[in-house]
């Protein structure tokens, strides 16, 4: 599961975008995936470890609606 979010350009300013992913592991485990930075700049990241799949679904819908409450925009959704 993949989701790409943008806020939307702004005169003489450039875009910020946050990407989330949740991936599992060999061992059954789920990280959830957080890279954010703006456009063309050195981007930041974390990585969390989950042991149940619905923990980190809720992680990652928690951190999907911060970002939607804080102006980003869903720009590619990949995955249910």
């Amino acid at each position: 599961m993949r989701l790409y979010l943008q806020t939307l350009p702004e005169a003489g300013a450039t875009p910020r975008y946050y990407q989330l992913a949740l991936e599992q592991d060999l061992l059954g485990g789920w990280t959830l995936v957080r890279e954010w930075g703006t456009q063309g700049g050195k981007p930041g990241g974390r990585r969390e470890v989950y042991l149940e799949r619905d923990a980190a679904l809720a992680a990652f819908e928690a951190a999907r609606d911060a970002q939607l409450r804080r102006g980003f925009r869903v720009m590619f959704a990949q995955g249910s």
